[in-house]
């Protein structure tokens, strides 16, 4: 009997799938903890509106969050932040999961909107995770669904998805 190769969507959707845990690999509560954020340099408006520019050696943590970057411009809007920028050779990104798992990334540049919970990658982009990485230019992670959106730039995406770890053989019990 022949089985039918799968389409390529089929595989796509299976690839990204297996990606999806970046939607979870942020821990819940990284959000809720303050933020710590040291640089060489800092030139910034203490006011309701604008632009703190930090640069030289940028480090921010949140929780499990740890951000590094050259340069970082954290711009805000009626007194919150609606937007950071991350740029470095390259920026890096690294948080563990509510069950305790690594996800790193790195960019060129790291785009965070917070108003609408989109990142977006690009530059080098590779995201590394237990189960498989992802790689391009350009990569787009809704934080609210989870989806990864790559390429659409001209660019090739590459992704490497690890079989699920068999459970350790028995011991004869």
């Amino acid at each position: 009997m022949r089985l039918a190769a799968p389409d390529s969507r089929s595989l796509l959707v299976f690839a990204l799938a297996a990606l999806l845990p970046l939607a979870v690999m942020a821990r819940s509560t990284d959000r809720n903890q303050p933020m710590d954020v040291r640089a060489d340099h800092t030139d910034a408006v203490l006011e309701d509106d604008g632009d703190a520019v930090l640069s030289g050696n940028v480090v921010i943590t949140q929780g499990t969050l740890e951000i590094n970057a050259d340069k970082a411009v954290i711009r805000r809007k009626n007194g919150d932040i609606d937007q950071v920028v991350l740029t470095g050779g390259p920026a890096t990104l690294k948080q563990l999961s509510d069950t305790g798992q690594p996800m790193n990334a790195r960019a060129s540049q790291i785009v965070y909107t917070l108003s609408s919970d989109m990142m977006v990658l690009t530059g080098g982009v590779v995201v590394e995770q237990p189960r498989g990485n992802l790689s391009g230019e350009t990569i787009k992670y809704d934080l609210k669904t989870g989806r990864l959106d790559g390429g659409g730039d001209g660019k090739r995406v590459s992704m490497r998805i690890l079989p699920k770890t068999q459970a350790p053989a028995g011991d004869g019990k």
